[in-house]
């Protein structure tokens, strides 16, 4: 039984995991203060407040609602979203689309019916391989899987 839990634990996802919610909780807390120390005032001075949301409440029948702390909240999330996706979203997609390889086309994938005999051939055939008849390959077809137009 504890061979199977020092498994689990030593397992390179586990590891990774573990990795990522550490440095993301460290990431929060900076975006957070970020939010705290410079977005929070700059919202108080545009809005002639005094820029600071987590004291902000209201009372009604003596149960306080201290709702500056959600506004507060609220900032920081979207700080981190938008630092998350400009900053790592973006540029990885770019790095990922830069090395991807061009995936062959697979001719045969494309698939019609047979005006003929009405079984599945594939679109860039110029003869139906049930019943034999010649029919026209699909020149869409026949332009994605670079071939070239039959000449007839």
């Amino acid at each position: 039984m504890l061979n199977g839990f020092k498994d689990f634990i030593l397992r390179g996802n586990v590891i990774s995991m573990a990795i990522g919610l550490a440095v993301g909780a460290a990431f929060t807390a900076v975006v957070t203060g970020f939010s705290n120390a410079f977005i929070t005032p700059l919202i108080g001075l545009a809005t002639r407040g005094t820029g600071d949301f987590s004291k902000a409440h209201y009372t009604v029948e003596g149960v306080d609602f201290p709702y500056g702390l959600f506004v507060s909240a609220a900032i920081a999330f979207i700080i981190t979203a938008a630092v998350l996706y400009f900053c790592v979203v973006v540029p990885m997609a770019k790095v990922q689309n830069r090395f991807a390889k061009e995936e062959a086309v697979d001719i045969k994938a494309a698939l019609r019916d047979c005006p003929r005999c009405f079984s599945e051939i594939p679109a860039v055939a110029s003869r139906c391989g049930h019943c034999t008849s010649e029919v026209e390959p699909d020149p869409e077809a026949l332009s994605l899987a670079k071939l070239p137009a039959q000449q007839h």
